[in-house]
């Protein structure tokens, strides 16, 4: 259902623009040892920077919303107040499935994609969970969750409240999940899973990050011991421990008690499709750590990763951004280094993810760069800014590492029209579509990605760049503004949001008809314009050769016959040479 299907507030549907989207974003199911369901999503991955660990006192969270039915929305939802009584409806987020209703709220907040009015950000990551758990009863799912906390919610405490209490009177409604819920001052990692078939409410622990530390979380609950005792940096259901109680599933002693183990038990895929994702950003963001390759590649499974880690350097925007954008580089898990990657050593493999031959089963490896994602964001929050001006969603669609990072304040008053809701769809191109103009070029550079991925490369680093490099001027006309008029503030910066997603759009359209100039039929254009051919690399022709063996070999050139020097009359001494003739006699 689009969001222009829906009611007005204090009618029947009172769903908002966020709450849904057309279709699954989950991959097929992948099997998985007896017991446990299938890891279903492995679609998304969300990482978290608390104020101490960022060159400027920023919280930072990211999400990388992966689904091969997202369109790449930036969801706008106004503030707005209800009538008493007012009910909304509740739109399951991944179906678009009506699952019942809820009381609404008498004022909600403006949502910004997946930042408030007040600078509260949530992104999520999906884990299946026990097998034994599927099927929960109740209305509330995952997605609702996140934009009806948004809705509700000033802090990341609030909307872990807001959210573990709707979940206990209407019932839960999905299968695992991880939430990373921040605000200026605090991030938090929330983790839910429900009860099981004809079972209301869920279990659920939350965690906050201890000062200077970032965390990451990729389709695999990641909370093992809390403290119980800690209600400043752990909350907790309680039932969390009484509950795996009762179903034999856990005997030892409160302290000791795991969530991530006893309701989502790891297994291997969980290892190298999830936690291979947050194994990449720690080792980049602390190389000092020493988180070797070891565990996620299955010799050293004991070997688990912790829950967060401290970055050998304070991070900048810029940097996580950077480690969104990623693709095991370097690693044991590279993808470039096999066939698959062909000639053009390109970093991506196409769905299923397993896959059977001659009677074995194999895998692609799963890297936080991919070619389905819908969305991504880093969500910037500052306490020391008007939260109209201190909030930024850096938004961006399509592949983490093909897209530029644009700037949507919280003060916003609209989403710019090459982002907005319903402008893209699954069955048809639009050029009026950020999603498709981006996905457009992403698929001319996966085909030759070692040469295109430098020209996208480029131009996504000189426009996220002048957008890093205009922000502080950008901002200080804008607390100027809202010193007199928080409303003005409000506009100005809906005006530069609105014609910096403009200016993507179009450089980004422009990107791609340069690339197809400069790369038509397999040729490379130089700047001057002429016409080369560069060889495959001597890596892919041996490829061909193994394939082919002689049926393409070209035949040896004969040696040329040998010329013997002809005899030469003898001449007598005082008898002149006969001298030869400089044109060959007639035949």
């Amino acid at each position: 259902m689009r969001p222009s299907e829906r009611g007005a507030p204090g009618g029947a549907l009172l769903a908002s623009a966020a709450m849904i989207r057309p279709l699954t974003k989950f991959l097929p199911a992948l099997a998985v040892s007896a017991g446990l369901a299938a890891p279903a999503a492995l679609a998304c991955t969300s990482m978290l920077v608390n104020k101490g660990a960022t060159t400027d006192g920023s919280t930072l969270i990211t999400y990388a919303a992966d689904s091969h039915e997202l369109y790449g929305e930036l969801y706008y939802t106004p503030a707005r107040r209800n009538s008493p009584g007012a009910m909304r409806d509740i739109i399951e987020w991944d179906t678009g499935k009506f699952l019942g209703r809820i009381k609404e709220a008498p004022v909600t907040y403006t949502v910004v994609g997946n930042m408030n009015e007040h600078q509260l950000s949530i992104g999520e990551s999906t884990f299946s969970g026990r097998k034994e758990l599927e099927g929960p009863a109740g209305i509330v799912d995952y997605g609702s969750l996140i934009y009806v906390a948004l809705e509700r919610a000033k802090t990341a405490r609030e909307a872990i409240k807001v959210m573990t209490d709707l979940v206990a009177e209407y019932g839960y409604a999905s299968t695992g999940e991880s939430f990373s819920i921040a605000d200026p001052k605090e991030a938090w990692i929330l983790e839910m899973i429900g009860k099981g078939t004809g079972q209301k409410g869920a279990v659920w622990v939350a965690r906050r990050l201890p000062e200077g530390y970032l965390s990451a979380h990729a389709n695999q609950a990641r909370i093992r011991q809390f403290p119980l005792n800690d209600a400043e940096n752990a909350v907790y259901s309680p039932d969390v421990i009484s509950f795996a109680r009762e179903k034999g599933w856990y005997t030892g002693a409160d302290k000791d008690f795991s969530f991530a183990d006893t309701y989502h038990p790891l297994d291997f895929e969980s290892v190298r499709f999830a936690e291979a994702r947050v194994w990449s950003i720690f080792r980049r963001a602390a190389p000092s750590a020493g988180l070797g390759a070891d565990y996620v590649d299955g010799s050293a499974p004991t070997k688990r990763l912790p829950l967060w880690v401290k970055p050998d350097k304070k991070l900048a925007v810029q940097d996580v951004m950077g480690l969104m954008r990623d693709h095991f580089d370097g690693t044991p898990l590279d993808m470039t280094k096999d066939v698959g990657a062909g000639p053009y050593a390109a970093p991506y493999r196409w769905r299923p993810m397993t896959w059977e031959v001659d009677g074995k089963k194999y895998f692609h490896e799963r890297a936080i760069s991919t070619q389905q994602t819908g969305f991504s964001f880093v969500a910037q929050m500052r306490s020391w800014m008007p939260a109209p001006v201190g909030g930024v969603l850096w938004f961006g669609v399509d592949d983490t590492s093909t897209t530029v990072y644009t700037p949507m304040y919280a003060g916003i008053r609209t989403a710019p029209r090459n982002f907005a809701t319903g402008v893209a769809n699954r069955g048809q191109f639009s050029w009026d579509s950020s999603f498709w103009v981006f996905n457009w070029v992403s698929n001319q550079a996966y085909a030759r990605w070692s040469d295109m991925s430098v020209d996208v490369h480029k131009t996504q680093g000189e426009l996220e760049g002048q957008f890093l490099a205009d922000q502080a001027d950008i901002e200080k006309a804008a607390m100027e503004l809202y010193k007199s008029s928080p409303e003005q503030a409000r506009t100005y910066l809906t005006a530069y949001s609105t014609q910096q997603g403009e200016k993507v759009h179009t450089r980004w359209r422009k990107l791609g008809e340069q690339l197809l100039v400069k790369y038509i039929d397999g040729n490379v254009r130089d700047e001057q314009g002429r016409v080369n051919h560069p060889k495959y690399p001597d890596s892919w022709y041996r490829h061909i050769v193994r394939d082919t063996g002689t049926r393409q070999a070209l035949p040896e050139e004969p040696k040329p016959a040998e010329v013997k020097p002809q005899a030469q009359p003898e001449v007598k001494p005082g008898q002149k040479a006969e001298p030869k003739p400089t044109v060959a006699p007639a035949p």
